[in-house]
């Protein structure tokens, strides 16, 4: 019997073994798909012109890829076809309070995705791609507003990354330092819950009077930006703040 992608536990490779906070990680394909599906900005790490740049952009995955716009990625790969990427995904969930600082840390869930981009040139696929980019972050517009046209199309550069190399990390849970020394310090301790919801929408100044906010947009208003992923844990006893996907990675996040 064949096995389908999110059966699959993700490969470890060189750019993604778990060095650091290794309790952290997984290799469960099913937590990487529930992470990049709660968000819709993902950080593309690339070198343009011998200069690293670190560039916020929408995004969309499918499962197999992820499809992002790719104006400033484009002038690398023009330059070096083969040049590599880097990724990233993050959803803070709260900060953990602990009862020393050095205890402190942040409840996070965490993707990188390295790999070499590919231009997207066939006109469906592009259209797929960029279906799959709007529906992410606003699911049901591709449907309600104007697609793009031809010449459009031809102005729009669209990457794929494939999901073959990925690296994720999940913290979860209260303090590391409940059954220590510091339990007896007369501190409060435990984590400050972090969420983010939509608002009510905001008609253009221009809205031509009497178009209703459709269904599809209207029904987001309260609802949670992103959504804790399926399969969440507590971590063992040792946790000591937070790190980056791999190996590296900072005890809090600046």
């Amino acid at each position: 019997m064949t096995c389908s992608p999110a059966d699959r536990p993700l490969p470890e490779t060189e750019r993604t073994r778990h060095r650091r906070l290794r309790e952290q990680g997984s290799l469960e394909r099913a937590e990487l798909d529930a992470i990049l599906a709660a968000g819709f900005i993902c950080h593309l790490g690339v070198t343009v012109e011998g200069t690293l740049m670190v560039v916020p952009t929408v995004y969309g995955s499918d499962g197999a890829a992820l499809y992002f716009h790719g104006s400033v990625a484009s002038r690398s790969l023009v330059a070096s076809p083969a040049a590599a990427v880097c990724v990233t995904v993050t959803h803070v969930d709260g900060l953990v309070l602990a009862r020393s600082v050095f205890e402190h840390g942040v409840n996070y869930r965490s993707a990188m995705v390295f790999g070499t981009p590919r231009p997207v040139t066939d006109p469906d696929e592009k259209i797929k791609g960029l279906r799959c980019l709007t529906e992410q972050a606003a699911p049901g517009q591709w449907d309600y507003a104007r697609r793009p046209g031809r010449k459009e199309l031809a102005a729009t550069a669209l990457l794929a990354l494939s999901l073959d190399e990925a690296s994720v990390k999940i913290r979860t849970g209260p303090p590391d330092d409940g059954e220590g020394p510091d339990a007896e310090l007369d501190v409060w301790a435990g984590t400050l819950p972090l969420q983010t919801s939509w608002g009510a929408p905001e008609p253009d100044p221009r809205l031509t009077p009497g178009i209703a906010v459709p269904p599809h947009i209207a029904d987001r208003t309260q609802t949670r930006v992103s959504t804790v992923a399926a399969g969440q844990r507590t971590l063992p006893r040792g946790f000591r703040g937070t790190g980056g996907s791999s190996g590296a990675g900072s005890r809090v996040p600046s």
